[in-house]
């Protein structure tokens, strides 16, 4: 089978998460979005189509598939919204268009029926498909906004948890350490560790543990969870619904939230109801709110424009790169972009939302230039092993870019 995993023009509402990745590329639950629909194809030949700048580096992540910003001529295929939340459900390999609402989840279309509504363009294709086949709503989890991956993030996991199906004690599990609840509910991975004095609560929900983690003693985590390859628990109080990716450094408390990877939170503190991207440092006593004072819905800044989440826990939303000195302080409901560096508060928040690349402490703000911006990337590249490139410098350069504007009004303000 042909499938066709793409992006529609709903990344915007999902930035700053999606500047340095396509949507298809973020986790909920212990997996990518786009993983959940290729374990259901495992023979399927996949290609990816996402933004034009972001191609280059899309397909450094994903080197056995096609990937490209355009689309191309095919056979018959299946497309298949990147925004779609995939657990499992029934799709049909006859001509069909499923909608939810007005976002098309997944189509499967005969070779003709593609070229007849055929475009390069993929929104272009995509609204030739919405006006010129029948279609049908179903029901589907699709991500709109970015606290939609936080809010389905707990069943997500637990979905991963009996999919995979991956369970029992494969790593190394100390005798002074202990499971709460059924055993039957912990996976861990070959390599793993868990050390003395660490508690696994399996209670409630299944926890998971891959390859190369270490759980060290005094730590604590609770299902459904997810701890990514090579990633540390240090003394870490890990609250349920919360994914970390791979090679992530934590500690203090996390609760229903998502790291992408690759993020520092060694120290005290705590991260609620948020997702952080990757190559994040959150440093000691660094705390985010996710719960107003009069426990009213939360509002976030999406694209310049507040929206009501009609949730009442949500925390932070935080871009690749960015940084945070000790004991700063983040609002509920706040945005921060890529490569943004908050060093310290003067007794003062920062504002709930605070551009790419800016520089400063509480209302005070500088642009972070870009050199000094990727040579900071480079090294905190290099301790973990890994090179930056021309893509990487590349991406960088094009967000900046892209994030000027609003830079800069924020700045004058």
């Amino acid at each position: 089978m042909n499938i066709c995993i793409f992006e529609d023009d709903g990344y915007r509402n999902l930035l700053p998460l999606t500047y340095m990745r396509a949507v298809f590329e973020l986790r909920c639950g212990a997996t990518l979005l786009l993983e959940k629909v290729s374990r259901k194809f495992p023979e399927a030949k996949i290609r990816f189509i996402t933004r034009d700048y972001l191609a280059p580096k899309v397909q450094e992540r994903i080197p056995e598939s096609e990937v490209d910003s355009n689309l191309q001529p095919a056979d018959d295929t299946l497309f298949v919204n990147g925004r779609w939340l995939y657990a499992g459900e029934d799709i049909k390999t006859e001509e069909f268009v499923g909608m939810h609402d007005d976002d098309l989840v997944y189509a499967f279309l005969k070779k003709e029926t593609i070229n007849k509504n055929y475009d390069r363009n993929i929104d272009v294709f995509l609204s030739n498909i919405k006006n010129n086949l029948k279609s049908t709503q179903i029901d589907a989890k699709m991500i709109i906004y970015p606290w939609n991956l936080v809010q389905l993030n707990p069943e997500a996991l637990i979905d991963d948890f009996n999919s995979l199906a991956r369970k029992g004690i494969q790593g190394s599990f100390s005798d002074q350490a202990a499971v709460i609840g059924d055993k039957g509910s912990l996976y861990l991975a070959k390599g793993a560790k868990v050390h003395p004095f660490a508690a696994i609560d399996t209670s409630h929900a299944p926890v998971m543990i891959d390859e190369g983690a270490i759980v060290y003693p005094f730590s604590y985590i609770e299902g459904p969870a997810y701890i990514g390859k090579d990633t540390y628990i240090v003394g870490g109080k890990i609250r349920e619904g919360t994914s970390l990716g791979p090679v992530c450094r934590v500690g203090g408390e996390v609760e229903e939230s998502i790291i992408q990877g690759y993020t520092n939170k060694w120290h005290d503190g705590f991260l609620g109801h948020s997702y952080v991207c990757e190559w994040v440092n959150i440093g000691d006593q660094a705390t985010n709110s996710d719960l107003k004072n009069n426990y009213s819905n939360i509002r976030v800044r999406i694209n310049g424009v507040a929206i009501d989440t009609n949730d009442w826990k949500v925390g932070s939303f935080v871009g690749d790169h960015s940084k945070f000195g000790i004991g700063n302080l983040l609002n509920t409901g706040s945005v921060v972009g890529v490569c943004t560096n908050i060093f310290g508060t003067k007794n003062q928040m920062p504002p709930k939302f605070v551009p790419s690349f800016c520089w400063g402490s509480g209302i005070d703000f500088d642009e972070y230039r870009m050199a000094p911006a990727l040579q900071t990337a480079k090294k905190v590249l290099s301790r973990r092993g890994v090179e930056q490139n021309e893509i990487d410098i590349a991406l960088l350069k094009k967000v900046f870019e892209l994030t000027n504007t609003e830079r800069h009004i924020f700045l004058k303000k």
